[in-house]
């Protein structure tokens, strides 16, 4: 469907103040500069051996090879810190402001959208926080990682203790050989808000994880209308009901146009 399709039904939803969720993907952190996860540049090269991020971001790995994967944390850190939020944040904001039954799910740890100041109390991180850290033991809660200096390039391992019980801190990430949680990635809450929502609007995000999946086939269940935002065709695009809707576009120009039709 074109972007301007639909757009009649989303806003009497949102103007109505049913609830609604809000599932974000890497597709709105490109336009800051921040690559897709699954892209060539998130490849990590020791040597001759080249790693895959489906390699690196997983408790095995860092159980076998901690500094190793700080190292790849701490380049990727590093992307997320020199980005800036985009129009589409700052839409999504304005958005998140406007309607105060809109709450943001987000597959995305680079902090933009809390950077961009969408309404904390609304915003559910469901992988976790790229500029976070916690005990791999779990003795300790969510800490912040240490400031990285302007061209350090090995891992000090004293950064990385735990202060109580020794052992690494890990990143506050979910990552493919674990599960989702309520207490580090809001997974109850995340399908709370689906069982309870009216709207889903998807944005950026291919459904390659559980739990945005469960999120859209909940809304699905419960006869929502859902919107998906993206330019390429995805599991979120598929038009089941005459309540989906299916914008070919970015993220910036999807969420401008729900932004300049609000009233």
């Amino acid at each position: 469907m074109s972007q301007l399709e639909g757009i009649e039904t989303v806003l009497s939803l949102l103007n109505a103040g049913v609830p609604t969720v809000v599932l974000t993907g890497a597709g709105i952190s490109v336009e800051s500069g921040i690559p897709t996860f699954r892209g060539e540049e998130g490849y990590w090269r020791e040597g001759s051996t080249v790693y895959t991020p489906m390699e690196m971001a997983t408790f095995s790995m860092f159980s076998r090879a901690p500094e190793r994967v700080w190292a790849w944390y701490r380049m990727r850190y590093r992307v997320c810190h020199a980005a800036a939020p985009n129009a589409g944040h700052i839409a999504l904001r304005a958005l998140g402001e406007r309607y105060p039954n809109l709450s943001l799910v987000t597959q995305n740890v680079d902090g933009l959208h809390q950077r961009a100041d969408f309404p904390t109390a609304r915003c559910f991180p469901i992988h976790g926080s790229i500029d976070r850290m916690r005990c791999s033991q779990g003795c300790v809660g969510v800490y912040e990682q240490p400031t990285l200096v302007e061209g350090e390039e090995s891992v000090d391992a004293s950064q990385y203790t735990c202060t109580q019980c020794g052992a690494w801190m890990r990143p506050h990430i979910l990552w493919f050989d674990e599960t989702y949680s309520e207490k580090h990635y809001y997974a109850e809450t995340a399908l709370r808000l689906a069982s309870e929502a009216a709207l889903l609007i998807v944005i950026g995000t291919s459904g390659n994880t559980t739990l945005p999946h469960h999120i859209h086939q909940i809304v699905l269940q419960r006869g929502g209308t859902v919107l998906d935002i993206n330019p390429e065709r995805n599991p979120f695009s598929v038009q089941y009901s005459s309540h989906s809707f299916w914008w070919q576009t970015t993220a910036t120009e999807g969420l401008r146009a729900l932004l300049c039709n609000v009233e």
